[in-house]
């Protein structure tokens, strides 16, 4: 299947080897702007969840205010990750390197098969705001960030492969 998808993307990747890119460009590119995504977003997006979580006894507006900070950015991570997934494919095809083979393919898309499930636990109300179901909700979102630790690990590894 691997070797479909790359068949698939050739085309458009021989539009990018014909730009002549900075070969650092092509070969880190996706992480670098993938690290800013997972870091960043993803980071400040656990702080607001859990910040959120943790105010909403004591100060509920600030409580909504980060809930709802929460939900916009971990909405844009995994909107930029499902992205940055497809641009990560596409550089492997532009080094004529093998996609789907490795331990971050395995690693990224458990991360999006995750947030996935993650955003329709959130999506649906929390099965009718059920405590138990907001609780597995926060602690799945912190699995996830241990998933993505994981995923830029064997990036970085497959990175210095290349």
């Amino acid at each position: 299947m691997g070797e479909q998808l790359s068949q698939a993307l050739e085309p458009l990747a021989e539009i990018f080897r014909g730009l002549s890119l900075p070969e650092a460009l092509t070969h880190w590119g996706h992480p670098f702007f993938m690290s800013i995504v997972m870091f960043f977003m993803g980071g400040y997006g656990a702080y607001a969840g859990w910040k959120g979580r943790l105010l909403r006894e004591t100060d509920k507006d600030a409580a909504a205010k980060l809930r709802t900070e929460h939900s916009k950015v971990m909405s844009g991570m995994a909107l930029f990750m499902a992205i940055g997934a497809t641009g990560g494919i596409l550089a492997l095809v532009i080094q004529k390197q093998p996609v789907m083979e490795s331990p971050h393919f395995v690693t990224g898309m458990t991360v999006l098969f995750m947030l996935f499930l993650n955003a329709v636990v959130s999506f649906t109300g929390f099965a009718g705001q059920n405590p138990a179901v907001r609780k597995a909700h926060a602690y799945f979102g912190s699995a996830i960030l241990i998933v993505m630790l994981a995923h830029a690990a064997a990036g970085l590894k497959l990175g210095l492969s290349i």
